[in-house]
Parts: structure tokens; sequence; C-alpha cells
């Protein structure tokens, strides 16, 4: 019999390896939001088992060509002598096909950070490094039904979770984008309620749209996993609330992948 514990649990650490992959292609998902997808080589053996995964990205300098990749020894990561360590980010591996060698990346488009910025100007053919993910976050699929919260940056993982529920499983998700066009699709055989909360001209982080929504919610009967994700303040009275209503500590999840003001800001994920 599957204990409490072993429904939601850490699988990891892995190996650190840095993957030097190119662009096959950008789709634009909606007005602020780029999907970009990769492939080569080096994709091969990646494996991303758990819907919240973190890569992180390493970006190449303005006007080179390829990204400096950082030497893993004995004492951790070092770069080669004479090279200055790349920028880098984490973001969530939204989609890994293994059949046809394709990894995507989802891409805010807000702001002048890198990935923004990279992302708005790459093309077939751009490089960029990838390592990770150090390590999964496993969620069974057996809760009576799961709980979903975030913002924009929430949103490839919330994507993947919902595509990759089976057919009988249950979901609640409340999404914040800035309108009505930032709304997206979603393929997945479960039985998903999703709602789509405006800022409508506010600025992002700055408000209690997530907390009211779930606040204003009839929990449905059941055990349930809960997991939220988006700017890191907003998320604290969210992260007390589920703590309140689920039956068992280890299945809430909440991770501030942002926090306003900040650049890089680092949270440790639950």
């Amino acid at each position: 019999m599957m204990t409490e514990s072993e429904r939601a649990f850490r699988r990891g650490p892995f190996p650190i390896r840095f993957r030097l992959l190119q662009v096959r292609r950008t789709t634009r998902v909606s007005p602020q939001m780029m999907r970009v997808t990769l492939g080569g080589e080096e994709l091969a053996g990646f494996h991303s088992e758990g819907a919240d995964d973190h890569v992180r990205l390493l970006f190449p300098e303005p006007g080179a060509l390829k990204p400096v990749i950082p030497i893993v020894g004995p004492h951790g990561l070092s770069v080669p002598e004479g090279q200055k360590r790349p920028v880098a980010r984490d973001y969530t591996p939204r989609r890994y096909d293994a059949a046809a060698g394709e990894l995507d990346i989802d891409f805010v488009l807000h702001g002048t950070g890198p990935g923004a910025t990279w992302a708005s100007k790459a093309r077939v053919g751009d490089f960029i490094a990838v390592g990770g993910p150090r390590g999964s976050f496993i969620v069974t699929n057996d809760f009576d039904w799961y709980l979903f919260a975030g913002d924009e940056t929430a949103l490839p993982a919330i994507g993947r979770r919902l595509e990759e529920l089976p057919a009988g499983a249950r979901a609640i998700a409340f999404i914040e984008v800035a309108g009505a066009a930032e709304e997206q699709r979603f393929d997945t055989r479960a039985n998903v309620q999703v709602t789509w909360l405006h800022r409508n001209g506010a600025a992002p982080g700055t408000t209690d749209l997530l907390e009211k929504a779930i606040r204003g919610l009839e929990f449905p009967p059941g055990d349930f996993f809960a997991w939220a994700a988006g700017e890191a303040t907003t998320l604290r009275p969210i992260r007390e609330l589920f703590q309140q209503r689920v039956a068992n500590k280890s299945w809430v999840r909440v991770n501030g992948y942002w926090k306003r003001g900040i650049a890089d800001h680092d949270e440790p994920h639950d």
C-alpha cells in the first residue's frame, strides 16, 4: 500500500551536465509568450520527469556565437581561464519529445531580462546551453483532484502538468495573465476547470487576484495536491491557505519563481 509521502516526493540529485543545443523553430504562443524549440545531438539522454522541473539556460554574450560552457570539476563549476561566467536563468521544460529530439522552452516576453531578450531575437540555428534538471519532484496521478495557481511564469509548468494528467483525473487551475490575449489552450485528457484572471493594466506581481480566487473556491471533497508559482510576495498567503487545507503538508508545493524589483531571484523550491 502506498504511503502518503510516496504520493509526492523528490527524485535526484542527478549529475550535472550542460548540453549545447540549437534553435529549431520559434512559435509565438501569445503576444507575451514565445516558445523556442531546441534540438541537437547533445539532447540525447535528456530527461525531465516532473512538470515543474527546472533547467539552467546559459546565454551567449552579445555578439558571441555560443555561450561559455562551465567545466564540471570535483570542486564544482568553473569557467575556462580568461572566460567570463555566462549569464544564466532557470526555466521549465514545457515539452520534451525524445523521439523527435526536441525540447520546448516558453519565455515570457516582458522587460529586458536576458531570457526575454534572447528569445525575442532567437533565430533557427542560434546556440544556447541547457543544464539539468538536477532533480525532479514527482506527483502521482491518484489524487482525487489537483489545484494549480500561478501567473505567466507558472504557465509552462501548469500547462505541462494539465497535459500530462491521465483521463479521469480532475484539476482546477487559476492563472493570472495580463489580459484575454494571453490565455492559452491545453491539450488535456483530464477533467480540467481553468479560470483566467486578467490584470487589466495592473503591473505583474501587484495584485491579489490569485489569493482571492482560491479563497472563493468551494474545495471539492477528497485528497488533493496543491501547487502554485509566480511572484514570491503574492504567494505567501496562498502558501498558508494551502497548508491549512491539505491533509498532508508534503502535498503542497509553492515556489516564488521571481520577486518584483529583484533580478534573478533565487528562492529555494519546496
